[in-house]
């Protein structure tokens, strides 16, 4: 697949991660040792290239202070790193100082975003903590955008916060991982649409592949991407990779062909935003 109508395609969505630096804690279980190594840009390189990728989006793994500065730093030397989604505490007195020093190191120019584990915190309504809208206000307030990751139970608590919080732009991680793998599209479908009616809203077509069973592709994905293009309409979606966990589920190429498959009903301009404006312009990507 080569870039779309001459543009080149953005992957707004993947992580890289160095076990010799630090571990990953959420790599347990059978089922994710594949994963558990290494993942560097040098290994996505070769694979964004043959897939047409030209730009990327670095985004948070794990809630350390260091991992951010790190990706800035990567960022700063790796012209394929267009923008990086880091982590902060939100919760922390003196967010909009940490923020304004992140903006300062080396690479700083390339943060985006700011991005919580929300998926991973026992209160579904964490979004809707006065210390943690303060902390949003924050990172609307040095020009960034806060990417959800939330499982579907969490979305009422996101629709709360974005209502609440209308000069924050919200980018939904992963379609807020749907049930896939059961088919279910209730009460995931609703729920996304009533985010989508919120306009501060975008979400992302990433991460759809490891929710599903194993083998699945454009038929299984198929309900699930109509309901965002329904929801979003393209100029407010974004596809990502996911890299490297997607690759439990296919290798990269594989990855953006089936995106590539999924939006073949759209016109080339709509194409043109799923893979590359939208990213550009929610992100304020530079390069």
């Amino acid at each position: 697949m080569a870039a779309v109508n001459g543009l080149p395609i953005v992957d707004a969505h993947h992580h890289v991660w160095d076990l010799a630096v630090r571990d990953q804690p959420w790599i347990t279980g059978a089922a994710l040792t594949p994963l558990r190594r290494s993942f560097t840009l040098d290994d996505l390189r070769p694979e964004a290239q043959a897939a047409g990728v030209t730009a990327t989006v670095l985004v948070q793994t794990i809630t350390v202070t260091e991992e951010t500065p790190e990706f800035l730093a990567l960022a700063d030397r790796d012209p394929l790193v267009a923008g990086v989604v880091g982590w902060t505490d939100l919760t922390a007195p003196d967010v909009a100082d940490n923020l304004a020093r992140l903006r300062e190191l080396p690479g700083g120019k390339h943060l985006v975003g700011i991005r919580h584990q929300v998926q991973e915190e026992p209160d579904p309504d964490w979004l809707l903590r006065p210390d943690v809208r303060r902390g949003l206000l924050a990172v609307a307030g040095a020009g960034l955008v806060y990417d959800l990751i939330v499982r579907p139970h969490q979305l009422p608590a996101a629709i709360g916060a974005a209502a609440g919080l209308p000069g924050v732009t919200f980018v939904l991680d992963h379609l807020g991982k749907p049930p896939v793998a059961g088919g279910q599209l209730h009460p995931w479908a609703d729920r996304v649409r009533r985010l989508a009616a919120l306009p501060n809203t975008v979400a992302k077509l990433s991460g759809l592949l490891t929710e599903a069973a194993p083998g699945a592709g454009v038929r299984e994905l198929r309900p699930y991407v109509d309901v965002a293009l329904e929801a979003f309409g393209p100029d407010r979606l974004m596809f990502g990779s996911d890299w490297p966990v997607s690759t439990l589920a296919a290798d990269y190429r594989r990855t953006v062909g089936i995106a590539d498959d999924l939006l073949a009903g759209l016109g080339a301009g709509e194409r043109n935003a799923v893979f590359s404006r939208t990213a550009i312009r929610r992100y304020g990507l530079a390069r």
